[in-house]
């Protein structure tokens, strides 16, 4: 196998990167895996505990598939047996467990998306449920006295939780060491995680040292920041980008970024040539209008295409700059004299995913009738023969409402 040189490769594994523990052993780990031709073996664990990504899943994903591209054995690890304990990282409270039905059903959605990033038939999938399901109590009371108790209230969302005296269930505690011993079980030279991940890899490192084999090197990756400009990107938060999100709303969502997040999305999330980056920060000061058009529209190709990217700049200058009803608009038709209740209309016409969503926009300002903001939850509308409304909720759904002939 002929690895690129060890520079080149450090260069590109070193993009958006926040840490490496230690870089020194990535790096002899380089050097030898290029003088024998053995590819690295590069772990990355999952719980699927949601049955969709978002473009902050995708900033791990895409690291992996650099080291894909390198030329090394990539593992993505499927924590059916490990979602089943749930891992609290950045939570302050106890994760319920998911069922075993839901963990497989979120399991397939996981693979089929991250397969738009991955390349799927060089990439290794394991379940840790194959080896960790294995384990008597025994097994485990053996495990748990490789690590003390001192050091698992290290990890700063348990010593929080201990010092508030809020309640951290023991089988938390198992957690970092079954991921700990995935890394044990594979042998991996490379683990890659996001920056919430650090303790989990580091007792993988140590586990692997307790077993006499080579530690893995720690890599970790920043959280992406969503859409708001605050907060991790997550569902929780509202502010996320599904993978799987249809191209007009991908492409507006990415519009609506802050200024100053528009370089660290570019150099995450794209694949713009590290020589390259530079320019981009420098169009992203002087214009960032511009430069956040272009961003959305290389996001949006990555997933759906150029010709779909193409045309969700025309369907975002259309309904957004020049505030016309998209061609492909749904119309409804409604008896003349029949009176509706706004609410039920947008149900109809499935442009919300529920009426507590619709609530809010309407509470928000995002729902409007021939440009009117309808703030109203209990406002009715009257069909007259021959009229027409143009109905518009949020920023990119519409409808055309008509009294039949």
């Amino acid at each position: 196998m002929s690895f690129p040189s060890v520079q080149d490769q450090l260069t590109a594994i070193k993009r958006g990167t926040v840490e490496i523990v230690p870089e020194d052993e990535l790096i002899q780990k380089l050097e030898t895996s290029k003088k024998t031709g053995k590819p690295l073996t590069i772990k990355l664990g999952c719980d699927p505990t949601r049955p969709d990504l978002h473009l902050g899943h995708s900033v791990i994903l895409r690291k992996l598939r650099q080291f894909q591209d390198l030329g090394h054995q990539a593992i993505l690890i499927i924590g059916d047996f490990t979602a089943l304990i749930g891992d609290p990282s950045g939570q302050n409270k106890t994760r319920p467990p998911l069922s075993t039905e839901e963990i497989n059903i979120n399991a397939k959605s996981y693979l089929d998306q991250a397969g738009k990033i991955l390349d799927l038939d060089k990439l290794r999938i394991v379940y840790n449920s194959d080896w960790l399901g294995e384990m008597n109590f025994e097994d485990v009371i053996r495990l748990s006295s490789k690590l003390t108790v001192a050091r698992i209230i290290e990890r700063d969302d348990f010593s929080k939780r201990y010092n508030n005296n809020e309640p951290i269930s023991l089988h938390e505690f198992l957690y970092p060491l079954a991921q700990g011993q995935d890394s044990v079980h594979l042998k991996s030279d490379v683990e890659l995680g996001g920056t919430d991940q650090k303790f989990n890899l580091l007792v993988g490192r140590h586990l692997q040292q307790q077993n006499d084999q080579p530690p893995q090197v720690c890599l970790m990756m920043p959280l992406l920041v969503g859409t708001d400009g605050s907060q991790k990107m997550s569902k929780s938060y509202d502010n996320y980008i599904g993978i799987d999100e249809n191209p007009n709303d991908m492409y507006g969502k990415v519009l609506r970024i802050p200024d100053d997040l528009i370089y660290s999305w570019y150099e995450l999330l794209t694949d713009i040539d590290e020589k390259e980056l530079p320019e981009y920060k420098k169009k992203a000061e002087s214009d960032p209008r511009n430069t956040k058009h272009e961003l959305a529209h290389h996001i949006t190709q990555m997933y759906h295409g150029e010709t779909a990217a193409d045309e969700a700049r025309r369907y975002f200058e259309q309904t957004v700059i020049n505030k016309e009803i998209p061609d492909d608009a749904d119309v409804l038709s409604f008896p003349p004299g029949s009176t509706h209740r706004l609410l039920d209309i947008i149900a109809q016409a499935g442009l919300t995913s529920s009426n507590g969503e619709s609530k809010r926009l309407m509470k928000q300002g995002g729902v409007s009738l021939d440009d009117v903001k309808i703030t109203d939850k209990n406002f009715e509308l009257k069909i007259e023969s021959g009229s027409e409304f143009h109905l518009k909720v949020g920023k990119r759904n519409f409808a055309i409402l008509k009294a039949e002939n």
